[in-house]
């Protein structure tokens, strides 16, 4: 895969995160001009001829690389492998675009690096929308020869000088492979979800009226038309057994779809900032241009609202659920038993309710917090790290809560066949 500085979408994100691509670049012309310009910079720039923080109007000299080294200093346990390589593929990426002012000439070894399968030993707590400083500074170390490469890959080397250190840690790159690879994995999630609930329409005779194309043109929120008319063709027969179905049913394009639209929006925010040269300073035309592109509110308010979104459609999920179990709906006998006062499905449902509170926790909102630090001169911050963070622990449960529904919606009783088995294979049809 070719990364220019244009075009990344979550799913390359996922691709490159996965070692599933080589990577190669395109040119480096922007990076190559925005170093030239920072060579020929007279005057203070932060970061450069600074220190940084409440440091900023500090004058420095000498090799600059402490600021590496003081800020590599992340803690608890090392990140994924899989997350590190999202971070080192848009942090490439990012720099292709232009701004920072690095030297070029680490871009190809970078690359090189994402080939390698090499990975920075990252730590998960460093970081509170700002910038994923600890991060990228251990990355440098790595790059420098300071730090140990993981899996003992050696010789990935390259000589940063002093003046690079700010411009190669000055960026959310680790939030924004998460929040990539999560939005990449709730798309497949959220897809899988409608096909389910086409198997629980089927299950207990739900009516397609409220899928009627003429109810959602009258109401025109895209996810939700979206999803009735998908909905709508998986259907083969309109049957009305009830004259109104329980909310699971009858609301399902209205909630469902706003869970759409939200992810929509997230993909929007972040592929935006997969592709932008959010650098501070910003070196562009002859000048440095000190600003706040760095701070990740867009991103946060927009995962805030995704992680919502998934609470509610997960909890149609699980309300579908309690009447699958329910003969007043199928028919059957309770849970779904293959005889009288057997168990069958029932404990589907407290599974489900086990994931869809850990879903509802992880929903809470980031951007309602903030901090003030380095000495009151960083006095706000948007905590989309941690939003991004929530939303790939998001995955899990979701995926949970859906995989229920599908196995009771299509069960069978089968005797020499655990339930649990039935559970795993649900959860790897979703996930395909």
């Amino acid at each position: 895969m070719k990364l220019t500085g244009t075009g990344l979408s979550c799913a390359h994100v996922a691709e490159l995160a996965g070692g599933a691509a080589r990577v190669t670049i395109g040119p480096t012309d922007r990076a190559r001009a925005a170093w030239v310009t920072a060579r020929e910079l007279t005057g203070p720039v932060y970061g450069r001829s600074t220190g940084v923080g409440a440091n900023k109007d500090v004058e420095v000299s000498g090799s600059g690389l402490d600021l590496l080294r003081s800020h590599a200093g992340g803690a608890g346990a090392l990140i994924e492998a899989e997350r590190a390589r999202g971070m080192l593929a848009v942090r490439l990426n990012q720099l292709l675009a232009g701004g920072s002012g690095i030297d070029p000439g680490v871009l190809p070894v970078l690359a090189d690096v994402i080939g390698s399968g090499a990975t920075p030993p990252v730590r998960a707590y460093g970081a509170v929308g700002t910038g994923d400083l600890t991060a990228l500074a251990t990355t440098a170390l790595c790059l420098l020869g300071e730090v140990a490469w993981r899996d003992g890959h050696d010789g990935l080397r390259y000589p940063l000088a002093g003046s690079d250190a700010l411009p190669f840690i000055s960026s959310g790159a680790l939030t924004l492979s998460d929040a990539a690879l999560a939005l990449h994995r709730v798309r497949t999630l959220l897809e899988a979800a409608i096909t389910v609930a086409a198997r629980s329409f089927a299950a207990v005779d739900a009516s397609a009226e409220p899928l009627a194309a003429a109810v959602h043109e009258a109401r025109p929120h895209p996810g939700q038309a979206l999803v009735a008319e998908r909905l709508r063709g998986m259907l083969t027969r309109e049957r009305a057994a009830r004259v109104q179905d329980p909310y699971g049913y009858r609301a399902f394009p209205q909630v469902h779809g706003a869970a759409l639209d939200a992810l929509g929006h997230a993909e929007r925010v972040v592929e935006t900032d997969l592709n932008a040269a959010a650098e501070n300073p910003l070196i562009s035309g002859t000048l440095a241009w000190h600003n706040g592109n760095f701070h990740a509110a867009p991103l946060a308010l927009a995962l805030d609202a995704l992680r919502a979104a998934l609470v509610q459609t997960a909890q149609l999920s699980a309300a579908r659920l309690a009447t699958l179990v329910n003969p007043a709906y199928t028919g059957r006998l309770p849970f779904l038993a293959d005889r009288e006062g057997g168990s069958g499905v029932m404990i589907l449902e407290y599974v489900a309710q086990d994931a869809l509170a850990e879903l509802r926790h992880l929903a809470a909102p980031v951007t309602t917090g903030t901090s003030v630090i380095s000495l009151g001169t960083e006095d706000h911050a948007s905590f989309a790290t941690q939003a991004a963070r929530y939303a790939l622990r998001c995955v899990e449960p979701l995926e949970i809560v859906l995989a229920c529904e599908l196995v009771a919606a299509r069960h069978s009783p089968c005797p020499d066949r655990p339930l649990d088995t039935d559970l795993a294979a649900a959860r790897a049809e979703l996930s395909r």
